[in-house]
Parts: structure tokens; C-alpha cells; sequence
């Protein structure tokens, strides 16, 4: 039962008007080699961040270097598109994350920013 619900949210979001959108945007973002490799790094540099600063770390050279690939891909309007899409479909599926965590009493302060 729990498992059908979970496929039918699953639907539900590849669905979503949020997804195609962002579905669409990554399509037009990923046909460029160049802005599809620096939106990997970018991503990349934004793991090992979020990874340092877990354990109480700042490495201010990654993180200036993960500001510059951010200014570069702002300019690009596909990669600029693609990542405000990304943020929102990751806040969105945050969002149902803490209603599920809620519904069932998980604790999630250690996520809270």
C-alpha cells in the first residue's frame, strides 16, 4: 500500500507542471558540451561545499571558485534557466519530504539551515 502511494506520488511529480518545466529547461541547458561541463562542476563544487560545511568546514577557494562558474553560467540564459528549475523542483520535493517526515514524527532539525 505504501509503495503503490509512493509510485502514484512519483507520477504525480512527473507530472507536475514544475517537472516538464524543469524536464524541458535541462534538455535545452545539456545540449551545449561547454555549459553542460560546468554545470556539472558547478554541481560538483556545490556537493563538496555543502560536504565541508557539514563538518563545520569553509574552504574559501572552492567557494570562490564556486561563485565565478556560478557568474558564467548566469549569462548563459538555458544553464541560468535550468538552475532556477532545478532549485525549485529540489525545494518542492523538499517540501514533500517534510510533509512525509511530519506525518511520522521524524525529527529533521539537523536539515534545517
Amino acid at each position: 500500500m505504501v509503495y503503490d502511494t509512493a509510485r502514484t506520488l512519483a507520477q504525480e511529480l512527473q507530472n507536475s507542471e514544475e517537472y516538464r518545466r524543469y524536464h524541458a529547461l535541462k534538455e535545452a541547458a545539456m545540449e551545449n558540451d561547454t555549459t553542460k561541463t560546468l554545470i556539472a562542476e558547478y554541481h560538483r563544487l556545490q556537493f563538496q561545499a555543502q560536504a565541508a560545511a557539514m563538518q563545520g568546514k569553509k574552504d574559501d577557494a572552492l567557494l570562490e571558485k564556486l561563485q565565478k562558474i556560478g557568474e558564467v553560467l548566469q549569462f548563459d540564459k538555458n544553464a541560468s534557466a535550468y538552475l532556477i528549475a532545478e532549485y525549485q523542483m529540489n525545494r518542492m520535493l523538499s517540501d514533500v519530504y517534510k510533509i512525509l517526515a511530519e506525518a511520522i514524527d521524524v525529527d529533521l532539525s539537523a536539515l534545517e539551515a
